[in-house]
């Protein structure tokens, strides 16, 4: 083997400090001096180490001050983390001296702690977002170079390989509960598809050249849209024959709510019983309601009565008997013959207010008991733009035979 170039002072100490950041960043998941944290409440411990120094100041704490910072856990456990953080370089003394006893925390540890927290909570969609954001950015940068969009699709392929290779595994061997409990990143995958996209177009655009790398990220975002599609066809079975409406997300739900027609609406609460809704009053309106009604008069008053047995009622609401009026109004408008057309009477009355008051009255005929006269209509419609009425139904008034 022949020996590599010899790094100058420059690199040795590049590679130093990134060799000092990554032990700082992940000394919060060091359980013991080469070991990764096992227990979640080791997380808390470590927060609230940081914490403490947060709230400190500029002078730092010793190692008893943090313990008394972090009341109520344990102080032993304290002191052990303590340990592994200044181990890793987390910790450090506020000037190096061997009988210094104050030290600061470095800002790289916190930083991982609440990527922590976050990623755990949703599942790393936001750092994804954030990613192929910085991505874009970067391939559409005025001095980017070919490498650096070799670069940046080298890693984006990687990244969502890993992704359609874990849902893949989850969408064959898991259960259904598993399966919704641990695919956080199936949802809201089309806009991680669709930014990838966008990097990749920008990117076999500017250099096509690099189109070998921009196929097999091309080959990964199918892959991993496979995945997400085999995952969610699992879960929404699954949701639909248990009706367990907890096996998809919020986000699902409500996008099936707006865009479901009401059938399908309908169908899916249609075998679950609810408990009639609790009444909107509050016990104090209760009570008040009780104590007044207690009060209320039952006592039942007498319908009024009339001022005398043979007083007639008024002129003014005695029934009227129109049917003479009608009559003379239907032999008029018949006349010698025995059916006329609708349409025509309407003609001879002259403007529309007038024949609505003439249909009325054919109407009124119509349906007089004593009257033996018939209105009649039938299925056409004769239409004139220039006449009043434009358009009349096809109808006969005649005289009902005896």
């Amino acid at each position: 083997m022949t020996a590599g170039p010899e790094l100058t002072i420059d690199q040795l100490a590049g590679d130093a400090a990134v060799e000092r950041l990554y032990r700082q960043v992940f000394a919060v998941l060091a359980r013991e001096s080469g070991a990764m944290i096992s227990d979640l409440e080791l997380l808390d411990v470590d927060e609230a180490i940081l914490d403490a120094f947060a709230d400190a100041g500029r002078d730092g704490l010793t190692v008893d001050q943090a313990a008394a910072a972090c009341r109520p856990i344990d102080p032993g456990l304290i002191h052990r983390r303590f340990e592994v953080l200044r181990e890793y370089g987390a910790i450090s003394k506020v000037v190096e001296r061997p009988n210094e006893r104050f030290h600061r925390a470095a800002f790289a540890p916190y930083v991982m702690l609440l990527f922590l927290r976050r990623l755990a909570e949703q599942g790393g969609q936001a750092e994804l977002h954030q990613l192929l954001t910085l991505e874009h950015v970067s391939v559409t940068a005025r001095d980017a170079e070919p490498a650096t969009g070799q670069t940046t699709i080298s890693r984006l392929t990687r990244i969502f390989r890993h992704l359609g290779n874990e849902l893949a595994i989850l969408a064959a061997g898991s259960t259904a509960e598993q399966l919704g409990d641990h695919a956080q990143l199936l949802w809201g995958n089309k806009g991680l598809i669709s930014q990838a996209e966008e990097v990749h177009t920008v990117v076999l655009t500017r250099w096509p050249q690099l189109d070998r790398e921009c196929t097999a990220l091309r080959v990964a975002l199918a892959a991993y849209g496979d995945a997400v599609e085999k995952a969610a066809g699992r879960l929404i079975e699954r949701a639909g024959t248990t009706r367990a409406l907890g096996l998809l997300s919020v986000e699902t739900w409500l996008s099936y709510a707006r865009t479901a027609d009401e059938d399908d609406l309908a169908g899916v609460l249609d075998t679950f019983v609810f408990d009639a809704p609790a009444p909107w009053f509050s016990p104090n309106l209760l009570t008040e309601a009780v104590e007044t009604g207690r009060g209320a008069n039952t006592v039942r008053q007498p319908p009024p009565r009339p001022e005398g047995p043979g007083q007639p009622p008024p002129d003014d609401i005695r029934p009227a008997d129109d049917a003479a009026s009608l009559r003379e109004t239907a032999e008029r408008l018949l006349g010698d013959a025995a059916t006329v057309a609708v349409a025509d009477v309407l003609d001879g009355a002259g403007d529309w207010l007038a024949g609505r008051r003439v249909l009325a009255d054919l109407t009124a005929i119509h349906h007089h008991p004593d009257l033996a006269y018939e209105l009649t209509w039938a299925g056409g419609l004769r239409v004139d733009p220039a006449g009043s009425p434009s358009w009349v139904s096809e109808g006969t008034f005649r005289r009902a035979a005896s």
